[in-house]
């Protein structure tokens, strides 16, 4: 396998499905892409010091820093700025802007992105478009992200983590700032406790084949 497409619903999804993956390849010479679907400005909605502006802004660059440090130039990485919290509202929009972004990417061996049965529903989004698109040949396999830890029980596609690789993957994760605690004026926002960083960073990610 030479070319690899990660698609990730929300920035950080790239990571914490995809680090070692992503790094097994990179670290072989292969070709990666990374598709962003959504901006990921819903995760804070009551932060005053965090409009959504900045938040989007700040969300790609935690993307971009950390694609960099496993060897992925930012012109690899294309985001699609679509509302987050909202893929499923307009089927057709995020149909044509995410076919068109696969479209405009070399043509993958596999593709990798969200199980349809996962439990956000941007993510169950992406995958329905995902299965529904024309094929060129590649192949594709999906990742479970929520509920935290469910991914655990895929089989298809595994890729194992050293005890060293389990301790970058948790830290790569955590420096997706915005989404571990960075922003606390926020009520309703997310953050990581440690309990998803155990359940984000296991011995093993696995996909399964979905064609």
């Amino acid at each position: 396998m030479r070319r690899l497409l990660v698609v990730a619903p929300h920035p950080d999804d790239e990571a914490i499905a995809a680090w070692a993956l992503i790094r097994h390849m990179t670290a072989r010479g292969r070709h990666i892409d990374v598709i962003v679907v959504s901006d990921g400005g819903a995760s804070h909605p009551e932060s005053r010091n965090w409009p959504r502006p900045r938040l989007i802004a700040e969300r790609r660059r935690e993307t971009r820093r950390a694609m960099r440090r496993l060897g992925i130039c930012p012109d690899r990485i294309c985001f699609l700025g679509l509302p987050d919290g909202a893929l499923s509202d307009d089927k057709k929009k995020l149909r044509s802007q995410l076919g068109r972004a696969i479209l405009n990417k070399p043509a993958p061996q596999l593709i990798i992105g969200p199980m349809p049965d996962d439990a956000h529903a941007d993510h169950r989004a992406v995958a329905a478009t995902l299965a529904a698109l024309p094929r060129r040949g590649e192949r594709l396999a999906g990742y479970r992200v929520w509920p935290e830890g469910a991914g655990r029980t895929l089989s298809g596609l595994v890729v194992p983590l050293s005890p060293d690789e389990i301790g970058m993957k948790r830290a790569a994760v955590r420096r997706y700032r915005t989404q571990a605690g960075l922003i606390t004026d926020a009520d309703a926002g997310f953050a990581m406790t440690h309990r998803h960083l155990n359940a984000f960073a296991r011995p093993a990610e696995r996909f399964a084949w979905v064609r």
